[in-house]
């Protein structure tokens, strides 16, 4: 084996070796999670209200044909208030043949997901802690706001951000090599088969919906741009009117009156996203 062929291996397996250890935090942590009815409830509600933040934050992408479906994947499958134990179940049994079989880019993409996917769920349930709230509903702009500040890092927020750009950008690079599409749905019926159907979607999905777009940089760029304008205004202390976009369209009938700071509790209520889910 040549030197450049020993380099390329030697960074797979470290992707490999991020990727299980990901996996196994995030699976542990839900694991205590689920034991615990009461903080599972109070995580249930700061997802729903984060999941309705980023469905208004960006309504647009959500209702834009070539954007809906990558905007979908990003707020349910990466940051959403869905019940991820079944796909962490598999990530596990599956990370050893991942690792074994996937190129080394598509394996860093991964390993980047449930990265993300243990460091969001860690903040999430600081400030599920914080904030108390057994439902959604008693959540509102300010309290979260002053959580946020108080719970976690900012180098860990900054984190986040990043993970979700590069992410982004690797689905993107990934989608122009059209056997790794195939394999993926080639893989749909011995995954189904082996109780892996979960994982085997996820992945799936993520590569439709960004092969859809045909070029993802305007789409990461309006992401990365919005919610890099929420975490700073932020941790400048601001209390209000965080949650819309500076660079996203506003509906006419919004006007002023619909703007984040007057929307209660529901950051969804001073306008629903056109076309996506609340």
């Amino acid at each position: 084996m040549g030197a450049g062929a020993r380099i390329v291996q030697t960074m797979k397996m470290d992707h490999g070796k991020r990727l299980a250890e990901a996996a196994r935090a995030v699976a542990a942590l839900r694991a205590s999670i689920a034991a615990d009815p009461g903080e599972r409830a109070r995580l249930h509600a700061v997802k729903q209200w984060q999941a309705h933040r980023l469905a208004r934050t960006h309504h647009d992408l959500l209702s834009e044909p070539r954007h809906g479906m990558a905007a979908r994947f990003f707020l349910d499958d990466l940051y959403g208030a869905k019940d991820f134990s079944q796909r962490d179940a598999e990530l596990a049994r599956i990370v050893p043949l991942m690792s074994a079989l996937l190129p080394g880019a598509a394996l860093a993409t991964v390993a980047d997901a449930v990265e993300m996917d243990a460091l969001s769920e860690r903040l999430d349930l600081d400030l599920a802690r914080r904030l108390r709230a057994g439902k959604a509903a008693a959540i509102d702009e300010a309290a979260y706001a002053e959580a946020y500040r108080a719970g976690g890092s900012r180098a860990e927020r900054e984190r986040q951000l990043a993970l979700i750009g590069s992410i982004g950008r690797s689905l993107d690079r990934l989608v122009r090599h059209p056997m790794l599409g195939r394999l993926l749905h080639a893989m749909a019926a011995p995954a189904r088969l082996a109780g892996l159907s979960n994982m085997q979607d996820f992945l799936s999905r993520g590569f439709d919906a960004f092969r859809a777009i045909g070029g993802a940089s305007d789409f990461l760029g309006r992401i990365e741009r919005r919610e890099r304008a929420i975490l700073e205004a932020l941790y400048a202390g601001a209390s209000s009117g965080w949650i819309e976009a500076p660079d996203a369209p506003t509906d006419a009938s919004a006007g002023s009156a619909g703007s984040a700071g007057s929307s209660g509790s529901d950051p969804a209520a001073g306008r629903r996203p056109r076309g996506g889910r609340t």
